[in-house]
């Protein structure tokens, strides 16, 4: 698992290759990401906003960008903590995820990004 912190909230990245829904042949590789978002702070805040740069080893880069993590802008207390699990696909069998959170300090209204640590996407038969 990947960590993080930023200005008081934490950032956990652990990844898996969905073999099932994979099709090497025709170069498509799905990856699932597992995110808790952690708020090690002594403030409440709100995840507002993500922005993610997808690379794969073909050199392909693409941005996403959008409200929230999954539909939801979840609130975080002092002490909670927020996961949720998504996935992308590569053309590659190997690739990057980077990207950052937009969160917003609730008792004073400042918004500041936080960093997801970058994280790779790697076939296991890869790593051979």
């Amino acid at each position: 698992m990947i960590t993080a912190v930023t200005e008081g909230v934490k950032v956990s990245v652990k990844t898996e290759y969905q073999h099932d829904y994979s099709s090497p042949m025709q170069a498509h590789y799905v990856f699932t990401y597992r995110i808790a978002i952690e708020n090690v702070g002594e403030h409440t805040v709100q995840v507002l906003r993500r922005h993610w740069f997808i690379h794969d080893a073909n050199g392909l880069v693409r941005e996403v960008e959008g409200e929230g993590v999954v539909g939801l802008q979840p609130v975080l207390e002092p002490g909670e903590r927020h996961e949720y699990v998504s996935g992308c696909n590569l053309h590659a069998s190997m690739g990057k995820m980077v990207g950052t959170y937009l969160v917003e300090r609730l008792i004073d209204g400042k918004q500041f990004r936080i960093q997801v640590p970058e994280f790779t996407l790697v076939v296991p038969f890869q790593l051979n």
